[in-house]
């Protein structure tokens, strides 16, 4: 139910790509014969996944910083629907989108850095689609052209690139995530690099980043929004010194528990990343959003005496008039810190039944209710409101942030 992005994540699949070149001089040296690699440069942002510049890995050549600007390289993309047999239309996809180049730089270790402008709503820079017809975010097909249009300097000479082939895109939050599988659940896992007994953040991601008949892609959880990987960065690790981040993903959508038995299942992968890692068990804490929100909530109401706390965000309870969490689901909460977060405007899962009934009926629940979801000078869909909490947004009223929170709270 998280009404996913047309601006989000994908995995680049490496291609060949040619690189139209400028005439070489005849002396230059390996002027006719050279080709590069280069990555496709992530960073998940509050709108979803985005590639926000090119690395060249140009080390062998000696190049020489001169000369460089933003009129060095010009760069194209697409992306295209990776699942053609796909019922309805796939949004985000785009075709020959010229990527306006900010800026060229040379790294200190001979790596070239075409950065590109990036943002919200910036045309062609998202990696991932929606589809409309299974309502799930998918992994776009990318595909990125350069062309260099000014020489480089190689030894005092010009230089023009012969051919650049297209590598892996490169996101270092997410690619810090491990893959893993427990209890027929999917999971991505972060560990700390501090020793001890650390706690645990799990994530729980909304119904855009589920699986589907033609793709259980455990990926989605991380590259939709800052959810999970907001709890990996420098910052949140200093908070909670040190946090396991887990983020498992539905095979379908996580309010299909009653049939499926996501809720236990749930349980169980848990307990088995718990086993395998040094984890504190009295310091485990649950964050999910709108489809996982309800999860969320659902699985501190079947385990009571579990979790250190629980964030629902933009949570479903009463989903089009049917009732998914009862009162006394809720009731059961009450032992447990818990912190609502919800947006007033939210059209997807609205405000009154949902988010404040659930903070008024759970006993000492705190509220964080946004008028709508703007961050940064934009203003996203209202039903983003866990934006806010990726970026520790939501404080108590003495101040407290929602990550400080947490990290106080223990079984």
């Amino acid at each position: 139910m998280t009404r996913p992005l047309t601006l989000l994540a994908a995995v680049a699949v490496p291609l060949a790509l040619t690189l139209t070149a400028l005439p070489a001089q005849a002396d230059t040296p390996r002027a006719r014969g050279t080709t590069a690699v280069f990555t496709l440069d992530a960073e998940v942002q509050d709108g979803g996944q985005q590639v926000v510049s090119l690395t060249v890995d140009a080390r062998r050549l000696g190049l020489s910083p001169g000369g460089l600007s933003e009129d060095t390289f010009r760069v194209t993309a697409s992306g295209s629907n990776p699942f053609p047999a796909l019922e309805g239309p796939v949004f985000g996809t785009f075709e020959d989108v010229e990527r306006e180049v900010v800026d060229v730089r040379l790294e200190s270790r001979g790596r070239i850095v075409i950065d590109l402008a990036d943002g919200f709503g910036t045309p062609g820079a998202g990696t991932l689609g929606y589809a409309a017809g299974v309502g799930r975010n998918v992994e776009l097909d990318l595909e990125y052209t350069v062309t260099q249009e000014q020489p480089l300097t190689v030894r005092g000479r010009d230089f023009t690139f012969s051919a650049l082939e297209q590598g892996e895109l490169v996101d270092p939050e997410v690619d810090a995530f491990t893959d893993g599988e427990a209890n027929g659940l999917a999971y991505r896992l972060f560990s700390p690099p501090r020793r001890g007994e650390r706690p645990l953040v799990i994530w729980l991601h909304g119904g855009g980043e589920g699986g589907w008949e033609g793709s259980y892609d455990n990926d989605l959880a991380l590259q939709a929004n800052r959810g999970a990987v907001g709890f990996v960065t420098p910052e949140a690790q200093q908070v909670f010194k040190g946090a396991y981040v887990l983020a498992p993903q539905a095979p379908d959508f996580w309010l299909n528990d009653p049939a499926r038995g996501y809720s236990a299942q749930l349980k169980g992968l848990i307990d088995e990343v718990v086993a395998e890692n040094r984890i504190d068990t009295d310091r485990i804490y649950v964050v999910g959003a709108s489809n996982g929100g309800y999860m969320t909530a659902q699985l501190v109401a079947d385990n009571p005496d579990f979790f250190a706390a629980d964030v629902p965000i933009a949570a479903v309870r009463d989903y089009g008039g049917s009732v998914v969490l009862t009162d006394d689901e809720l009731d059961a909460m009450s032992g447990t810190p818990t912190w609502v977060v919800h947006a007033e405007n939210d059209a997807t899962v609205p405000y009154e039944p949902n988010g404040l009934y659930m903070a008024q009926r759970i006993d000492g629940a705190l509220l964080s209710a946004y008028p709508d979801v703007t961050y940064d000078g934009v203003m996203y869909d209202g039903h983003w409101s866990w934006v806010y909490v990726g970026r520790n947004d939501p404080t108590t009223a003495d101040g407290t942030p929602i990550w400080q929170w947490m990290a106080a709270q223990r079984r």
